[in-house]
């Protein structure tokens, strides 16, 4: 039994602003991380993942619920409080060109935060950040240089050797892939997962990408508009999904044997998007669900396991002996190769 990092319960962010409607962007989200775990966040754009993973980062303050970590809640501390454990947590962003300050040099950007905690003095700038360089395998000569001399991958390995450099022991990493092109995803995936082995960090890896998520984590949190709808182990999760929002994101991810892939059926989606700041009652997948009843319409469903061994999950069809409902009876069941 792993021990729990991270532990999340009921989280809520709601966002106000003057003659506007409220979004309440996540509602009522729980999870937890182990020790050395990584945990992907998946769903479509708008449904909260980003939002989520700024509250247990506390980039955010959350509207309401618990962010405890190593057993100690820290959903409502003060800036002042939280300083003294900032260290534990570090963020990789999407976009590696703006989280970078354009106006300093890598090797300073590397070492900015451990000179601020007054880890490494400022003789010791070149040294430190070559030995970062090095370990995101990067040529240490590039210390020297500015983040636009750079490509997009190099610029996200810098983001990495700066969220690693105070050694956190958990790294939320934001479609730290989306934003590069598909020849250096692969290779910066690779990259977190020999940083885990290396340092012990637990992660939260969020993303649209439930192929990459199955590659990546130990376990997958699937999110629609808010709420988490189906929480497993990651290759049981694509394997088997019970949810409907989960079946259409396994199938549509491409399946590298032409000849299957021209047989299979996409789960498409249709019906209305509900929005945040007005979602429906009942279940919040119901207005696009291809197999919804009644009960879906006006009862919200529990996050639960049917069995033992099955996922969690959050729908009124999956069967009392967690057996999935059929939306298309041809989607391969394993169309996600590991």
């Amino acid at each position: 039994m792993r021990s729990t990092l991270v532990e999340v319960e009921g989280l809520t962010k709601t966002f106000r602003k003057a003659g506007m409607p409220s979004v309440q962007a996540i509602r009522g989200v729980s999870f937890s991380i182990y020790e050395g775990e990584i945990l992907g966040l998946v769903g479509e754009s708008g449904s909260g993942k980003s939002t989520a993973g700024r509250c247990v980062g506390r980039l955010l303050r959350p509207t309401s619920g618990a962010i405890r970590l190593d057993g100690v809640d820290i959903a409502q501390m003060s800036e002042r409080e939280l300083r003294p454990r900032r260290s534990a947590m570090n963020m990789v962003f999407q976009d590696p060109q703006s989280s970078l300050n354009p106006r300093m040099t890598v090797g300073s950007i590397l070492v900015e935060p451990l000179i601020a905690q007054g880890r490494v003095g400022r003789n010791d700038v070149i040294r430190t950040s070559r030995e970062l360089l090095e370990m995101v395998r990067m040529d240490p000569d590039i210390h020297a240089r500015y983040p636009h001399e750079l490509s997009g991958g190099q610029r996200q390995r810098i983001a990495l050797a700066r969220a690693i450099s105070t050694q956190p022991r958990l790294l939320i990493a934001d479609e730290p892939t989306s934003a590069l092109d598909v020849s250096v995803r692969g290779a910066i995936g690779n990259l977190i997962l020999d940083l885990r082995a290396q340092f012990s960090f637990s992660a939260l890896f969020i993303t649209h990408d439930i192929e990459l998520a199955s590659l990546l984590c130990d376990r997958i949190a699937v999110i629609y508009l808010g709420r988490i709808v189906e929480i497993g182990l990651a290759r049981e999760l694509v394997d088997n999904p019970l949810h409907p929002y989960s079946q259409a994101l396994v199938s549509a991810v491409p399946i590298p044997d032409p000849v299957q892939q021209r047989a299979r059926k996409r789960i498409v989606l249709s019906g209305v998007l509900s929005s945040s700041s007005n979602p429906p009652p009942g279940c919040a997948f119901h207005t696009r669900c291809p197999i919804v009843k009644e009960v879906c319409r006006t009862t919200d469903p529990t996050l639960r396991s049917h069995t033992p061994s099955s996922p969690a999950v959050a729908c009124h069809l999956v069967g009392q002996d967690g057996t999935a409902p059929t939306v298309i009876s041809d989607v391969p069941p394993t169309s996600i190769n590991h």
